[in-house]
């Protein structure tokens, strides 16, 4: 795979003589790095909207009788499963070293609209289910999906599903609502505490599901009627009664939905889950899918060999809403209630407090997380992220500071989000859009193309930035998973160091990196005690090679950053 045809422009605007702009085709590409084995725990993991991200099949652009009516950023907009996979052929996500994709949830949803008080919405996000067990006709097919699933796997990409526990979709005219067997339909939540945070709606008009019961409840009777005329019901019920016979479960709510949300492992290998609303839910809950999600993804596995990735177990991830790296496993839930969620089936928790830690410099920001990964922590991790579908309050919604944003997220430890557009500085303060409508405009292709002025910098040039980090983090699980130490103050430099024992031996790896490097020189740059004298090590910033001579490296080349590790 060729580097961008903008690469050369992009190391100019940084102040790069064109030395280094002769030697881009030497900038190191993702590959398949030889003894460096893929981990959650330096995941680069790409959110999108599927909605909002490509639209590879206008024919679905308007499903179930959906109307272009909507407020401002608040309708179907044509982004489908198709265009995702388009774009993994394209060759955009390796290029970027992701290795993840998280996708909102693909259910079938509301076909009706609603007003939350925010103007007309339709669920377009996927957090309004219909029916947990059909593709959205919007994003596609169930083959649309294989399609995406298989080929992201093909990629060398895993793929992390969005699920719901909490609730359906709004009630509408088309869309009734759930049996009270089913669901509450109040009181709404006022989070002060456990009952005011799980046994409650979260806004008006969000049915919330009675996962904490254990009643045996019949099938809804929308879901009956929905079955017979799509001619499923008999395949579905047949499936079901397998269910519980093997699991001895009660026909209970939450497990209906538990045998649900593992079937789209089991039919489709999709590797892992992210959570939805999980602290609005019994802890519980979340061990029990884990369990069933994993028997699913072990029973993929073995029977598509050719087409998995490895043999990781199944990952999951949290979205506790305002849980900090800081609250390690213990959150507070009010009502002197705390929660350790890592005790409950996740692997890992969405931090929201990086986005409020980013304003903190390098040293102070990557020092305390790995002190809290390799302390607290240990053996689990944290998704962070800097912007996000629904946190109001992003690092730089007006896309001011991509670099130093770049920097931080993708070098912080821990795995990383990238929301899609992070990396093309898509704005997130859309004018006349409300709420959370504006952090979620389509995707900026067209700045891309275009290469368009955003603040000092350009957006294609921007993209490059975030690639190069992006594909260092790939080949280096080092930079996410490893131990921090700083090297140096000036220029800032430090090290990572990560060592993995398993059954199949130890796995190593080390790296230096050195930030906000000076734009008219090359400095030396210290890696004592990493490299030894004499060895050959490779910028991967510049895909300059130099050896180590009195425990320093000079590339040679101005560049605001240098990437180091073995050649």
């Amino acid at each position: 795979m060729k580097l961008p045809v903008l690469a050369a422009s992009m190391l100019l605007a940084f102040g790069i003589g064109s030395g280094a702009a002769a030697q881009t085709r030497n900038v190191p590409e993702l590959g398949k790095p030889a003894g460096k084995p893929f981990v959650w725990e330096n995941a680069t993991v790409y959110f999108l909207l599927t909605d909002r991200f490509n639209n590879g099949d206008k024919a679905n652009d308007h499903a179930y009788g959906r109307k272009d009516d909507a407020a401002k950023l608040r309708g179907f907009m044509g982004g489908d499963l198709a265009g995702i996979t388009a774009r993994i052929k394209e060759g955009y996500f390796k290029d970027l070293g992701v290795n993840a994709i998280w996708l909102t949830p693909p259910v079938e949803q509301i076909h009706g609209s609603t007003d939350e008080g925010t103007g007309k919405s339709y669920g377009f996000h996927g957090y309004w289910a219909k029916d947990f067990t059909a593709v959205d006709a919007n994003l596609g097919s169930e083959q649309d999906f294989r399609s995406f699933v298989e080929t992201a796997h093909a990629n060398g990409i895993r793929v992390i599903l969005d699920v719901v526990m909490n609730h359906t979709g709004p009630v509408t005219a088309q869309d009734p609502v759930w049996p009270k067997e089913w669901v509450r339909t109040g009181p709404a939540c006022t989070y002060k505490d456990v009952p005011t945070t799980v046994d409650c709606t979260l806004v008006k008009n969000l049915p919330d599901f009675l996962t904490n019961s254990n009643a045996n409840v019949a099938l809804p009777p929308l879901l009956v009627a929905k079955w017979k005329k799509e001619g499923r019901y008999e395949r579905e019920v047949k499936e079901l009664d397998a269910f519980f016979k093997r699991t001895g479960y009660p026909r209970a709510p939450r497990y209906y939905l538990i045998k649900w949300h593992a079937d789209w492992v089991r039919k489709y290998g999709v590797d892992g889950f992210r959570a939805d609303t999980v602290k609005h839910t019994e802890p519980g809950v979340w061990k029990e899918l884990k369990q069933e999600a994993s028997l699913a993804y072990e029973e993929w596995k073995r029977a598509n060999p050719a087409k998995r990735l490895g043999n990781l177990p199944f990952f999951m991830t949290s979205e506790v809403y305002n849980y900090s790296i800081h609250h390690g496993r213990s959150f507070d839930m009010g009502g002197n209630v705390k929660v350790d969620w890592l005790a409950n089936g996740f692997d890992s928790m969405i931090n929201f407090g990086m986005k409020s830690d980013a304003t903190q410099g390098y040293e102070k920001l990557f020092s305390d997380y790995s002190q809290a990964l390799h302390g607290p922590m240990k053996g689990y991790s944290v998704l962070n992220y800097l912007s996000s579908h629904d946190d109001g309050s992003p690092f730089d919604p007006a896309r001011q500071r991509p670099i130093e944003s770049a920097n931080k997220l993708m070098l912080a430890p821990g795995a990383a989000q990238i929301y899609y557009g992070d990396e093309t500085a898509r704005l997130l303060n859309i004018e006349g859009a409300e709420g959370d409508a504006k952090l979620r405009s389509f995707m900026n292709w067209d700045e891309l193309a275009a290469n368009t002025q955003r603040g000092i910098h350009r957006v294609a040039e921007v993209r490059e930035h975030w690639a190069r980090l992006g594909r260092f983090r790939a080949a280096h699980p080092a930079v996410g998973a490893g131990v921090h130490q700083m090297l140096a103050s000036s220029p800032y430099t430090f090290k990572r160091i990560w060592q993995q024992d398993g059954k199949d031996g130890t796995a190593s790896d080390r790296v230096v990196v050195a930030l906000d490097l000076p734009k008219d020189k090359a400095l030396p740059i210290q890696v004592a005690g990493v490299f030894n004298d004499g060895q050959t090590v490779r910028d991967w910033y510049t895909g300059q090679r130099a050896v180590v001579t009195g425990g320093k490296v000079n590339f040679g080349v101005p560049a605001p950053a240098a990437l180091i590790a073995l050649d």
